[in-house]
């Protein structure tokens, strides 16, 4: 893509804010091919236009989430871009389900997002460092560690009894087969709940299957 003279499609309900986007990204060489007032606009203009990307405002009627959801399945290589004075962690979340790869608060400097735009079709994901902090801050435990390679530490004895488990050995099984105590084996196995941060066994195994491998020593 010739990024400079990409179609943008600009969707807001607020004229005024549309106006401000369109003649920053204009002076930036961008296309501003339509704009749209709401989500439903928003997703057949994209479609009409064949647009590069999309800006859309969270809040905008019809929901700025639903059009992203729309405009990715029926044009899966436009980008597509977040407006929005929202600073909850729930919205970005929100969007970024929905297949958004930046997210960009009306508060800031409206001079920035002609360099968003460049960042997303280079491939970066882009979003305000505090936002992403308290989106992560709120997740489970095990999601959490996950996104941020935090990979739980589980000794080489739990690793053992793990990889067990995933081969459905029952506790007294798995007693016999490490020569320990069934009271030991499900020590262990308590062990290992705890420290991947899941409820049962199966979900363990499961974190297991997904290709991590959580031994310590």
């Amino acid at each position: 893509m010739a990024l400079r003279a990409a179609k943008v499609v600009v969707a807001d309900d607020y004229p005024q804010h549309r106006a401000l986007v369109r003649e920053v990204l204009e002076a930036a060489g961008f296309e501003i091919c339509s704009e749209a007032a709401d989500a439903p606009t928003a997703v057949a203009a994209v479609l009409e236009h064949r647009a590069d990307l999309a800006l859309l405002d969270v809040r905008m009627p019809g929901g700025g989430a639903w059009a992203a959801r729309e405009i990715k399945a029926s044009s899966p290589s436009t980008f597509v871009v977040m407006l929005t004075v929202s600073d909850e962690s729930a919205d970005l979340f929100d969007a970024l389900r929905a297949g958004a790869s930046g997210y960009v608060l009306k508060g800031g400097d409206p001079r920035r997002i002609p360099q968003v735009l460049e960042r997303v079709v280079s491939g970066e994901a882009v979003a305000p460092s505090s936002l992403v902090q308290q989106m992560v801050a709120t997740m489970p435990r095990r999601l959490r560690a996950s996104l941020t390679g935090e990979q739980p530490r589980l000794t080489s004895r739990e690793w053992e009894v793990l990889e067990l488990l995933a081969d459905d050995y029952t506790t007294a099984e798995i007693s016999e087969r490490l020569f320990v105590a069934e009271v030991t084996v499900r020590s262990h196995v308590g062990a290992i709940l705890h420290k991947l941060g899941v409820r049962d066994r199966a979900e363990a195994v499961s974190f297991l299957l997904r290709g991590n491998h959580p031994c310590d020593s």
